[in-house]
């Protein structure tokens, strides 16, 4: 039930005897919503904790979620018309709605019945609040647990591992993220701290749900995707975890050699495999058309299609693996490094970096997947598209946990991954690429976003939370610090009226991008005109941090200036725009002056905008999600934010109600007791028995 506002206030004052109500003699599940519209769940048990997960998902996601579902099932079409055709196709190909049903059938005992309890919140909710969800999403119900795990591995497997090589095209933005670890050694409190930072789009299947989850023996805070049964970064009184995009190649695109109505193989015609599937598709008067599919396969894996005499086919790590949520489980209720390590071993997310920290100290960064055991080639070989004649170059197997890339308490007392290779991790390195196989990651070099988290972190000996703080929420310009000097000099050196004139802007500025700052602008726009040969001093291993420097062309930089110099004018009217009157927030009603900027500048606030010709401004879109800065002493601290609000359903109050914290480059206090949230209270809920 829903409490009105005098028994919220009735409950407000009770607050200090239902804090101290023990985890063992809780009976009914609460949910205490707070005033961000994050949910804290108080369970009897871990099913009805999750059952209540479930449930709250729904609550503030609900016609997000049952798209989400009908599309993993492969009948989105059939629900919603010809736009979603393409997206059932693919789900089909991959096999993902049977593939589901066998995962869910390796589940047994205790796991099996988080599954479950999770499943029936959803239904639970959709059928005690019918007036809350969109018509249209209702056909999807009831929600299974097939569908869920089918969700799970499309968004992981599909959508972040493999889309480039499905859709064989380059995306502009690859799902990004900051990290650090910070050891007792570097830490002023002598405790250690984590910073999870991922930046993904801010809409679709990439939005986190925020969450704290509370059962005898488990209470875990943080964020997972949506629609997904488990918190996938978070931390407990114990220790924290998060994760970020790494370089890791575990599908492949093979180019297959056809022969008559089949492929070669080994020097041998190979015939393919054929399944047909009738799709439905709704039409716009309501009927419906039905589409018949023959979805075909080879040796290698489902056949995208064929061009120019060839078909393409796509092997994808991990799409069989079936205890994610329970990994996750065993990673939020671990209380120890070496329970923790033991759920890492299960090895059940194909892909992610982990950062982890905990409360005795360790820190730790692991290159986290499925990676595939390969007979050759290094990863430019297995990052193109591959010789698929030889069947040598079909995989089987992954490297086991020991194999992977990892750094455990290193000397340097922290450890960062900002999208960079695992060989960059702490500084100076300790990884050396040679020590593992060639296809393992790109030999590549370290970006300028990368170098930023290092730089910032690597000669402070005494971290202080809120120092660390400060450092995620930096927006400098690492581009700035490495090469403004240089174009400056180059301007005295090589004058013009133009460029002088905008190398007075540049003086001025603070090398930020903080929403008043004026000359960044300008700057991103001269640097936007720049290519990677741009350096005098081109990016060196042994300096991993201090290169790419200098300018190789100090005249025609100078030119380059004049040139954005007038582009600014053109564009904006002056020269000293401030960045916030150009890049805006806005999610919902709210509409504030944005700060922070690309990872090419060498951003570590990072975001990413899209041009609106309309009112000639850039709106952020992409970029910093959620954060979390934890500090692991006798009594966990953490502080908070999810950049577009922790909830998408129409009505909501909580649709981007923290773009104010978010333009103010504030984080919140995460509420980690009952006392805390029951200050904060906005609304509360309790699941009977009868309702599970």
């Amino acid at each position: 039930m829903t409490f009105s506002l005098p028994q919220k206030l009735a409950t407000l004052a009770a607050g200090v005897l239902l804090g101290c109500v023990p985890a063992h003699a809780q009976k009914a599940t609460d949910i205490l919503w707070d005033s961000y519209g994050v949910p804290h769940v108080y369970a009897a048990n871990e099913n009805d904790m999750y059952y209540a997960f479930g449930w709250a998902q729904m609550h503030n996601h609900a016609n997000l979620l049952l798209r989400l579902y009908g599309q993993a099932r492969g009948r989105a079409a059939e629900y919603w018309g010809e736009k979603y055709l393409a997206s059932d196709k693919q789900i089909q190909l991959f096999d993902l709605p049977e593939t589901a049903r066998r995962n869910y059938a390796k589940n047994q005992g205790a796991d099996k019945a988080r599954l479950d309890a999770f499943v029936r919140g959803v239904n639970a909710y959709a059928q005690a609040h019918p007036e809350a969800i969109d018509p249209a999403m209702k056909q999807v119900l009831p929600i299974t647990v097939p569908d869920v795990l089918a969700h799970t591995t499309r968004v992981l497997c599909l959508e972040f591992l493999a889309a480039d090589d499905i859709q064989d095209v380059a995306r502009t933005l690859v799902p990004g993220s900051n990290s650090y670890a910070i050891a007792p050694a570097k830490s002023a409190s002598k405790n250690a701290l984590l910073v999870a930072n991922p930046h993904l789009p801010w809409g679709d299947f990439y939005l986190f749900f925020e969450a704290q989850l509370t059962a005898p023996g488990f209470n875990a805070y943080g964020v997972g995707l949506v629609g997904t049964p488990a918190l996938s970064i978070a931390f407990n009184e114990h220790l924290g975890w998060t994760h970020t995009v790494n370089t890791i190649d575990a599908s492949d695109r093979y180019e297959l050699t056809l022969q008559g109505s089949g492929y070669l193989l080994d020097g041998q015609p190979q015939a393919f495999d054929k399944k047909s599937v009738a799709l439905k598709v709704r039409q716009p008067d309501g009927s419906l058309r039905t589409q018949n599919l023959t979805l075909t396969y080879s040796k290698h894996g489902p056949v995208l299609g064929e061009k120019n005499g060839k078909a393409y086919a796509v092997r994808v790590a991990g799409l069989e693996n079936a205890f994610f949520a329970s990994q996750y489980h065993q990673m939020a209720k671990a209380q120890s490094w070496k329970a923790f390590e033991a759920a890492l071993k299960m090895q059940q997310n194909p892909m992610f970096n982990v950062v982890y920290a905990d409360q005795a100290g360790n820190i730790l960064y692991l290159f986290n997947g499925n990676v595939p055991k390969r007979s050759s080639g290094d990863w430019n070989f297995w990052n193109g598209t591959v010789d698929g004649t030889s069947s040598k170059y079909i995989w089987n197997t992954y490297h086991s946990y020991a194999d992977l890339p990892q750094v455990f308490n290193p000397r340097s007392g922290f450890v960062q991954n900002a999208n960079d290779a695992p060989w960059t991790c702490t500084y100076p390195p300790v990884l050396k690429p040679e020590n593992f196989p060639a296809y393992m990651a790109p030999r590549e070099v370290m970006a300028l976003r990368p170098q930023r988290a290092v730089n910032l972190v690597k000669d402070d000996a005494s971290i202080t939370f809120d120092e660390l703080v400060g450092y995620k929420l930096n927006t400098g310009m690492e581009a700035a610090d490495r090469f403004l000097d240089d174009l400056l000099a180059a301007v005295q050196k090589y004058p013009n009226a133009p460029a002088e004139k905008a190398a007075a802007v540049l003086r001025a500025w603070d090398k930020t991008t903080n929403a008043d700052s004026r000359g960044a602008v300008l700057f991103a726009k001269w640097f936007d005109l720049q290519n990677p040969g741009m350096a005098a001093v081109a990016f060196d291993p042994a300096q991993p941090v201090t290169t790419p420097d200098g300018l190789k062309d100090p005249q025609a930089a100078v030119a380059q200036l004049a040139t954005a110099a007038a582009e600014t004018e053109q564009q904006y009217g002056r020269l000293d725009v401030a960045w916030g009157d150009v890049h805006r927030f806005k999610v919902g009603a709210y509409n504030e002056p944005a700060n922070g900027g690309s990872a090419k500048y060498g951003i570590f606030r990072t975001m990413y905008y899209q041009h609106s010709p309309a009112d000639n401004k850039d709106y952020a879109y992409y970029g910093d999600s959620y954060v979390a800065v934890t500090e692991f002493g006798p009594q966990v601290r953490a502080q908070v934010s999810l950049s577009y609000g922790n909830a998408t359903q129409p009505g909501s109050k909580h649709i981007g109600d923290q773009v104010k914290l978010l333009a103010q480059k504030k984080l919140r206090p995460a509420l980690l007791t009952r006392a805390a949230v029951l200050q904060s209270l906005e609304e509360k809920e309790q699941l009977s028995a009868a309702k599970k």
